[in-house]
């Protein structure tokens, strides 16, 4: 027992040592690398010493050239100050002196206008002293010859009128023959030369449109039972429908062109369809409204292209399109507006215009008339409207705005304008009126020309193109003929309405007889 506890003891104690020697082991080693460590830190740390000792000598450098800099820059800047403020010194010298010089010429200028005040008191002091003096005159010479200075005036007139009368009216005609003579012939040559250079057809419009019918069976149909599909279509489409004994066709009537053209598309297509009942007519009035529509868009952008126009707005090109449902006296006016702007062109071109704003102007000067009853205003005004809402270039506004000189022309392209649309208008076959329209206006033209002092007697010949005065050769002369011809004419202008131009001849005729017996 005592054995094994000594060799329990000696193997404890071996075990006890060797684990002491272990430890003591790894002991040292962390000692030795703790150490290691230590140095490392110790030589980083005077390798920091050194580099901030390096960067305290060169903050100290940095510090002595920004110093040196510093003392350089301000005293610069005091030189450019000092130089500053001796200019500045100068230029308020020069500002001192201009000044005073400035008061100098004021003073002047005030005695000067002192010393011109005082000439005008003294001339309108004149001026009225001579103006009594010339009154005392004048009423001196009233008192001596009974007359006052206006019926002086007139006695004088007259005298002068009728001593020299004809003097007055042969220098009248050679005047006017020396201005017209070339005039004239190159304003035929430059007309005639458009009219040839560009031919248009004359088409009519009418009031009235008429549908042909495969059968008269189908007028029953049309009329419907009790008259509905004729009420119906009648109130779709705002026309006045028209049955009666004429075989195969009826007659739609109706003051719009665009609600007729509507009326005749539908009608055909009923008859086509076959289907004519309230229901099936107003869905085929609505679908040929949309189609008219389109046909307008069309009708603009053909006349557009004929004449190269190009960069209207889609409503506006619509808006020309519905002219080709418009008429003035019979004429269609887009078919007027585009004979006219070829026209308009041509001359432009033999003058030396703008031919694109000729062309653009003729083609716009009726816009209004696509409007003229759905707006207020006249047609002229309406379409100057339109023209500036579409963003039209203002030369082109103006030969819209002057093409009945509604205001002064003030270029070629608006008188250009205007005499196109005379010419286009005035030709014969292109305008119509109705007979009770065309009576009134020769019975008011030969009513002006008859409220003359001196006129015997007036007739309207050549449908209204003439109006032939006939005075009495007792008591207008050939100066008054003259003066008398220039009044007929100018009230015509101011209180007629008619298409072209109206001739006024007045004719001066004596006759004196004798019997030889």
């Amino acid at each position: 027992m005592e054995y094994i506890t000594a060799a329990l003891a000696l193997i404890l104690g071996g075990g006890i040592g060797f684990t002491f020697a272990r430890l003591r082991g790894k002991g040292e080693r962390i000692s030795q690398r703790l150490q290691e460590k230590i140095d490392i830190q110790e030589k980083s740390l005077q390798s920091l010493q050194s580099k901030a000792s390096s960067a305290k000598s060169d903050l100290k450098a940095a510090e002595a050239n920004a110093n040196a800099k510093a003392r350089e820059i301000v005293s610069e800047a005091k030189l450019t100050a000092q130089k500053e403020r001796s200019s500045l010194e100068r230029d308020i010298a020069r500002a001192e002196e201009h000044e005073k010089t400035l008061k100098r010429q004021e003073e002047e200028v005030v005695q000067r206008r002192s010393a011109i005040s005082k000439k005008e008191e003294e001339i309108d002091a004149t001026r009225e002293e001579l103006s009594k003096s010339a009154e005392k005159h004048r009423k001196a010479l009233e008192e001596v010859s009974k007359l006052s200075q206006e019926d002086a005036k007139n006695k004088l007139e007259e005298a002068i009128e009728k001593e020299y009368s004809e003097f007055f009216a042969k220098k009248i005609d050679l005047l006017k023959e020396q201005a017209e003579e070339n005039v004239e012939e190159k304003a035929k040559e430059l007309i005639s030369q458009a009219m040839q250079r560009y031919a248009s057809a004359v088409a009519s419009e009418s009031t009235a449109t008429v549908v042909q019918l495969d059968s008269d069976d189908l007028k029953g149909r049309i009329i419907g039972k009790e008259g509905r599909n004729i009420s119906t279509f009648e109130r779709a489409t705002g026309v006045d429908v028209i049955i009666d004994d004429t075989p195969g066709a009826i007659v739609i009537t109706g003051y719009d062109l665009v609600r007729r053209y509507i009326a005749k598309r539908s009608m055909e297509k009923l008859l086509e369809d076959g289907r004519i009942q309230p229901a099936r007519i107003e869905e085929i009035v609505e679908s040929m409204k949309k189609e008219v529509g389109k046909m307008m868009v069309q009708f603009g952008e053909r006349a557009c292209d004929d004449l190269g126009i190009s960069g209207y707005h889609k409503d506006l090109i619509k808006i020309i399109g519905r002219l080709r449902f418009r008429t003035s006296y019979g004429q269609n006016i887009l078919k007027h507006s585009v004979e006219m702007a070829h026209m308009a062109k041509v001359l432009a071109e033999e003058v030396g215009a703008d031919p694109s704003v000729a062309a653009e102007g003729a083609l716009l000067h009726d816009i209004g008339k696509a409007l003229d009853h759905e707006v207020s205003g006249t047609h002229v005004e309406i379409g100057v409207e339109i023209c500036r809402r579409y963003k039209i270039r203002p030369e082109v506004i103006h030969c819209v705005e002057a093409h009945h000189e509604d205001v002064p022309i003030e270029s070629p392209e608006a008188f250009i304008v205007a005499a196109a649309d005379a010419v286009s208008g005035a030709r014969p076959g292109a305008r119509r009126e109705s007979m009770e329209a065309y009576i009134k206006r020769l019975r008011e033209l030969e009513e002006v020309a008859r409220a003359f002092e001196g006129v015997h007697k007036a007739y309207a010949i050549s449908a209204g193109r003439e109006v032939r005065v006939f005075v009495n050769a007792d008591i207008v002369d050939d100066l008054e003929q003259r003066k008398l011809a220039k009044k007929i004419s100018e009230k015509i202008e101011q209180e007629l309405t008619y298409p072209g131009v109206i001739k006024v001849n007045v004719i001066r005729e004596k006759r004196v007889v004798e019997t030889a017996k």
